[in-house]
């Protein structure tokens, strides 16, 4: 890795991928998961990722995030190469925000409580104005009402609005959504795709590996379609669903819409 590599985010601009990847190979063993990804994501898009299971999307976000490794190619977000092993991953994930399929939520702490946490122990912020901020990310996620309520006395729904207000503590630049609704029963689903669509719509840079799809041709600027560790199409969802032209795309979409 270059020397000067950890400097090189000083020099992102916005008129550049927020996230780019580039020709992204990573392997379990003898299993080669990602097989050669590239994609850019720009400030304030939303970006959906979908695909058969085992194709690759979860491991890609975890590899944004720096949870898991890659044997070859590039990550950058706002130019910061993710795996530099001189990196301090607090900081990226600062940056990068990551909500996962279960909600992964402290049991004995409350919902403020686990809100709270990260930015007083990781950033080390004062505890009345992560309190504060905490309160207000309650609200965004209209859960005012809940903030001493244990995990177990909440809904998945409700469980998984804490967990994404969590993320946003850290103010991060990017968020990444992991199947966040494949745990809910169809009741709840809703609650949680409004709340990130109201984040969207704010403008925050959004990548989701989901099997929603009515919600990802409403709410994502581009769509990219993934099998077997590679991407096969993407297309702004206008043509993507309409004219998708590979035949493993064409079939997938048939089974699911």
């Amino acid at each position: 890795m270059p020397a000067d590599r950890p400097t090189a985010a000083a020099a992102w601009t916005p008129d550049r991928p927020i996230v780019h990847i580039d020709d992204v190979h990573k392997s379990f063993g003898s299993v080669e998961v990602l097989k050669g990804v590239s994609l850019d994501v720009m400030k304030g898009d939303v970006v959906c990722i979908i695909g058969p299971s085992g194709s690759g999307k979860s491991t890609l976000l975890r590899c944004i995030n720096a949870l898991v490794d890659i044997q070859r190619g590039s990550i950058t977000v706002e130019g910061q190469e993710v795996h530099d092993p001189g990196l301090d991953k607090r900081l990226l994930r600062r940056k990068v925000g990551m909500v996962f399929q279960q909600y992964n939520l402290f049991p004995h702490k409350t919902a403020l409580q686990n809100i709270m946490m990260a930015p007083i122990k990781v950033l080390k912020q004062p505890r009345g104005e992560v309190e504060d901020r905490a309160r207000r990310l309650i609200a965004k996620v209209r859960l005012s009402g809940k903030e001493d309520a244990y995990p177990g006395e909440l809904s998945g729904g409700q469980q998984q609005r804490v967990a994404i207000a969590r993320s946003l503590a850290m103010n991060p630049d990017v968020m990444l959504f992991d199947e966040v609704t494949a745990a809910l029963d169809p009741e709840t689903v809703k609650e949680v795709l409004v709340t990130i669509r109201e984040l969207a719509e704010e403008g925050m840079t959004c990548m989701l590996v989901t099997h929603e799809m009515g919600f990802a041709r409403e709410i994502a600027d581009h769509i990219y379609f993934t099998d077997r560790g590679v991407i096969v199409e993407h297309g702004p969802p206008a043509t993507f669903f309409t004219e998708a032209k590979d035949p493993r795309t064409k079939e997938f979409l048939g089974q699911i819409l």
